[in-house]
């Protein structure tokens, strides 16, 4: 699985840590306060200046997109830790549930990429990359529906993400449901 912020990620020692500070901080600040966060309270919680924040990220949307991509590779690096698991079947589930889990709570990164969509190319073809290998080992133990690919397995995860729900019960509800509707 390629680095999905290879590109991004200054090669100088100490500039790549002010860089992941910076996302770490980003990615903390807008949990809390939403798209509309401060810039001046991500650099402080980086504990960096202003300067080495616009250095890295000119615009609020660069900046979101790197904190999206870094959501992105972080679902894809467990799909690559679920790779051997025992149950096939398990570790697609594991992996959808924590698909769902970030796609569900990051809604204010997706939004803000619609307006700079160029990150979405990149993180749809690494996410259908990763989950495509869980999906064809779960086939191979023949407990994914054979009629059903990467592509129909994703939606049922976003489908499941993007839902409202009166409750975490409900959400889990409609959850299970979508992976028996998955399974063989």
């Amino acid at each position: 699985m390629p680095d999905l912020l290879a590109q991004r990620r200054p090669h100088r020692a100490d500039a790549a840590r002010n860089f992941d500070a910076l996302v770490a901080a980003a990615r903390e600040v807008f949990a809390e306060h939403g798209g509309d966060a401060s810039m001046d309270e991500i650099a402080r919680r980086a504990g960096v200046g202003n300067a080495t924040l616009y250095r890295n990220f000119p615009t609020r949307e660069a900046l979101v997109e790197v904190v999206y991509l870094s959501e992105v590779q972080a679902v894809c690096d467990h799909a690559e830790r679920l790779a051997g698991a025992e149950d096939p079947f398990g570790a697609l589930v594991e992996w959808l549930r924590r698909l769902v889990e970030v796609a569900g709570t990051k809604r204010v990164l997706i939004e803000g990429l619609a307006f700079n969509p160029s990150a979405y190319p990149v993180a749809r073809e690494a996410l259908y990359e990763a989950g495509g290998a869980l999906v064809a080992r779960a086939h191979e133990a023949g407990r994914v529906d054979p009629g059903l690919d990467i592509d129909d397995v994703m939606r049922f995860a976003i489908g499941v993400s993007v839902g409202v729900y009166r409750d975490d019960d409900q959400r889990e509800r409609v959850f299970q449901a979508a992976m028996r509707g998955i399974g063989a």
